[in-house]
């Protein structure tokens, strides 16, 4: 069984920055797509970016330009790096695994963006 391990959310001031991490671990691999999704409280959750296998990018159009989304295949890792963060990221942020067409969530790790 895939097991998705979030972090490094928290609380941040509006413009600045963090980076989220997803630690992937059992029988996944470098050729599933992968990628991260957010939950605001009382709205539905939704897609931020993804990154396939061969490390194509897809973005969200709020995060176009201000997240990029990465991976280490090696440590089975996919990142997140937020900058210029606003009040309106704030959310749950989710990584999320496609392992052919069976989808896996991690737990989630909570960013806050507030002064």
């Amino acid at each position: 069984q895939v097991q998705l391990v979030e972090s490094g959310g928290g609380l941040v001031q509006p413009g600045g920055s963090l980076r989220l991490s997803c630690a992937a671990s059992g029988p996944i691999f470098s050729i599933n797509p992968m990628g991260w999704y957010r939950q605001a409280p009382g709205k539905e959750r939704e897609l931020v970016a993804t990154i396939t296998g061969g490390d194509t990018t897809n973005y969200a159009d709020s995060a176009k330009g201000r997240f990029t989304i990465s991976r280490e295949h090696a440590k089975n890792t996919v990142y997140l790096q937020m900058n210029s963060l606003k009040p309106e990221d704030t959310a749950v942020y989710y990584c999320n695994a496609n392992l052919w067409g069976v989808l896996a969530w991690g737990q989630g790790t909570q960013v806050t963006v507030s002064s």
